[in-house]
């Protein structure tokens, strides 16, 4: 089966620190494949409240997503007590949706480079609906004011 490789993007505007604790180790003894799922859906709440708006209400209250697809490719391994940096940005907009990109570092040391491709959903009418005018101009201010160079 063919490798989807990913690359890391030029600039990321948001970034989330963390560590990794006993929870995100598996039986090998480093990053678990679960762990990833759960660290980078932690840093996209950290993301969304930056942004002010929430995974259910990106700028009005039907507004929220739907996580379409996850990529993750793995490049190294993390450790248990590892301060490890999540950096994320919004990009490949279109009408109903955008792709989050991610990159998990320790130190200089790159763990994992990830992308979900964001649906965006009307939960009261349960159908698929336009990304929020509000949402694209918050976006846009925090992109602008919070752009870091990696």
């Amino acid at each position: 089966m063919p490798k989807t490789k990913l690359k890391a993007q030029p600039l990321y505007s948001f970034q989330y620190q963390t560590i990794l604790k006993i929870r995100d180790i598996n039986y090998a003894n480093h990053l678990s494949n679960d762990a990833v799922v759960g660290l980078l859906h932690e840093a996209r709440i950290d993301m969304f409240k930056k942004i002010g708006c929430t995974e259910l209400q990106l700028g009005y209250h039907k507004a929220g997503i739907i996580i379409a697809d996850l990529v993750v490719n793995y490049k190294n391994q993390g450790y248990l007590d590892d301060e490890i940096i999540i950096h994320l940005d919004i990009d490949e907009i279109t009408k109903k949706s955008f792709r989050i990109f991610y990159k998990i570092e320790r130190g200089d040391d790159l763990i994992v480079l990830a992308e979900t491709g964001i649906v965006v959903y009307d939960y009261e009418n349960e159908k698929i609906t336009t990304v929020p005018k509000i949402f694209m101009e918050a976006l846009a201010r925090c992109q602008q004011d919070q752009h870091i160079a990696t």
